[in-house]
């Protein structure tokens, strides 16, 4: 299996399992500020880990012109989709707000088609509209004259469309320091929703309930996201969303058999239909002659047929090393994903 989808899968499961977990620990908090916590477990857990790596601190190479691509991803990521996410779990239950956050993926690849004209197959297509037709069966009521609260799926469905664009925007930086991106993330809107949850009023939790949020947020917010954003690296927006959407259904899975939530018949229909969705992306494949021009840019990688060029310093040509390196212009055929090396015109 091809690497970048195996990081997005593993994005997908800790991201899945997060979400009912945090509903669980999140009992009695403010949402902004339990958002807040999530995300500066994750900046603190991956800062430590960036300097125990480096071995001290170490710049983040972005180029002024990536900068306003992190801050918005940051804004919408990793401010406004978690508050909101937040606010929708205290008004739906665990199951139904996993299953609901697979229109991230339908978002991701609509705002990557529509926006930033990344190319979309027919498989693709289908699978999203499969995985939206479940995200309706999902909230829609069960009765006619039964009271039905939308603002939960709401709020869930807008944090969706808040990562969608994070999604997109980070992609624009996918090729620089997984680990900053993410750290950078974390730290920021960690200190933004936090520092917003204590102004309105809201209370630090103990350390017994604190320090199971913390490491909640360093691995289903943190190290997922380092995954995320080394998927984006080798797949694009549309397609990594597209993996990355099987993570609700271990966090439905965790809400259901080990927190013991009940559920609906419309919630098993919603499930066959988003795993239709998601099995229309697994099975994707996408080739064709395509033509790649001279770019000039710096990321990881080994010398394969991309990579042919020369160094002013001592290598090892098995290992992957990481500089600022030219393409020269080439044309040929071969199954691919639009990464960092194939953004062409379709």
């Amino acid at each position: 299996m091809n690497l970048s989808i195996m990081y997005a899968l593993a994005a997908a499961a800790l991201f899945g399992a997060s979400t009912p977990l945090a509903k669980s620990l999140g009992l009695g908090l403010s949402p902004i500020l339990l958002a807040g916590l999530l995300y500066l477990g994750s900046g603190i857990g991956l800062a430590s880990v960036r300097l125990v790596r480096d071995r001290g601190w170490k710049p983040s190479g972005l180029t002024p012109t990536e900068w306003p691509w992190l801050l918005g991803a940051i804004a919408f990521g990793g401010i406004l989709g978690p508050v909101a996410l937040m606010f929708g779990l205290t008004r739906t239950t665990g199951a139904t707000a996993s299953l609901m956050l697979n229109l991230e993926s339908v978002l991701t690849a609509v705002i990557a088609w529509l926006v930033f004209r990344e190319n979309a197959d027919r498989r693709i297509v289908l699978g999203m509209a499969a995985i939206v037709l479940g995200g309706v069966a999902l909230s829609w009521p069960e009765g006619a004259s039964t009271h039905h609260d939308w603002t939960g799926p709401l709020a869930v469905a807008l944090a969706c469309l808040c990562w969608g664009i994070d999604n997109n925007l980070t992609r624009k930086v996918s090729a620089s320091d997984a680990l900053f991106i993410a750290g950078a993330k974390g730290l920021i809107a960690g200190m933004v929703n936090g520092g917003l949850a204590l102004y309105l009023g809201a209370q630090i939790p103990g350390v017994a309930q604190l320090a199971p949020i913390l490491w909640v947020g360093f691995l289903g917010y943190g190290i997922s996201l380092v995954l995320f954003v080394l998927a984006l690296r080798g797949l694009g927006s549309a397609r990594t969303g597209a993996y990355f959407s099987t993570a609700p259904f271990l966090g439905a899975a965790i809400a259901l058999f080990v927190l013991g939530e009940s559920v609906t018949v419309a919630f098993w229909v919603a499930s066959a239909l988003m795993a239709v969705g998601v099995w229309l992306h697994l099975s994707e494949r996408h080739a064709h002659e395509h033509l790649h021009e001279a770019t000039e840019h710096g990321h990881r990688h080994v010398h394969d047929e991309h990579h042919q060029h020369e160094h002013g310093f001592e290598w090892d040509p098995q290992a992957p090393h990481s500089h600022v390196h030219v393409h020269t212009p080439i044309r040929h055929s071969h199954a691919h994903f639009p990464d960092v090396h194939h953004r062409h015109r379709h």
